[in-house]
């Protein structure tokens, strides 16, 4: 029987289970994809938590998971574009941790032949908050742009995305990655008490422009350095949002198969890196969530729902 990863109540990672599920159908202008990985994401953990319970409630027997790769099992009527076979990346929100997803074509894109399925799977999740969240303070040429937790499964792509946009790049991080991001050309710094006056040490001329993807006072430390309001994304801080007005871009402003194509040609051709720290069976998804949930993680966590070879770390 196809799998799919459940939670029937509230709770922590003990509430997710491996249940049986049918296999889904192609309806008119579908297409039924045979999931090979899934991505793991932090707003997971405060959906299957409850936190978010009153703008996006559970509908239990609640799925988990919204950004995969896999192979096209079947087109229906109606649909375009795709045939049997074929190697795609998407989003399906609360239904990608599974062995198989339905989706409309627009919920779907090619995934480039040279793009390993770990890293596919985190594109139209992370790879689309941090497009967001670049395009909404367009950093220029010779700007100076924060980003903080720079390391992790967003930071990392939002730092590089910048960096792409001809930007110096300073990336927030614990010390441990200071060596990484010093490889991708992102300056590193340290985050905690005492940020406001490392960054200004690091770029004494000012800063242009921020990027929080973890929240912690980031935005507040953006303005005491004169960043103005509509040079700030924040996709953590929803308070800092109604105080300060910043932006808060996100994945569903870039929910577009064309962005994640582009996104997924810049990793297959080199130019973006996204770092995988570790790989799971599916039936470990327990352990995953577990360990997504210290926030302390380098690059992106993903479901291996089929075997695959990937030269990352496999838990």
């Amino acid at each position: 029987m196809p799998r799919a990863v459940r939670f029937s109540r509230y709770g922590g990672p003990e509430v997710l289970e491996i249940a049986e599920a049918e296999r889904p159908q192609a309806g008119h202008g579908q297409v039924v994809v045979d999931v090979v990985a899934a991505a793991l994401n932090p707003g997971e953990i405060g959906i299957r938590e409850g936190v978010f319970a009153a703008v996006w409630p559970a509908r239990f027997p609640e799925g988990q998971g919204n950004d995969f790769a896999g192979r096209v099992a079947e087109v229906g009527d109606g649909a375009t574009g795709f045939a049997p076979g074929d190697e795609v990346l998407g989003f399906a929100p609360r239904a990608a941790q599974a062995d198989f997803v339905v989706a409309g074509p627009g919920a779907l894109t090619a995934k480039p032949a040279g793009l390993g399925w770990a890293e596919a799977a985190s594109i139209a999740g992370a790879g689309a908050t941090a497009w967001a969240g670049v395009a909404a303070v367009d950093p220029r040429p010779g700007e100076t742009v924060v980003v903080s937790a720079a390391a992790g499964g967003v930071g990392v792509i939002t730092a590089q995305l910048a960096k792409l946009r001809g930007a110096r790049v300073i990336g927030t991080a614990s010390e441990g990655n200071f060596g990484f991001l010093r490889d991708l050309g992102i300056h590193p710094v340290a985050y905690g008490p005492g940020l406001a006056e490392r960054l200004r040490a690091a770029a004494p001329q000012g800063v242009d422009a921020y990027l929080d993807t973890f929240g912690a006072g980031n935005v507040s430390t953006a303005i005491e350095l004169g960043v103005r309001p509509a040079r700030i994304n924040t996709i953590a801080d929803g308070r800092a949002v109604q105080r300060y007005g910043v932006h808060s871009a996100a994945q569903e402003q870039a929910d577009e198969p064309e962005i994640w194509a582009e996104l997924a040609a810049l990793a297959a051709g080199g130019e973006l890196t996204i770092p995988v720290a570790a790989i799971y069976p599916m039936e470990r998804v327990r352990e995953a969530y577990q360990d997504l949930g210290t926030r302390h993680v380098r690059g992106k966590r993903v479901l291996a729902i089929k075997p695959f070879d990937h030269e990352g770390d496999h838990r």
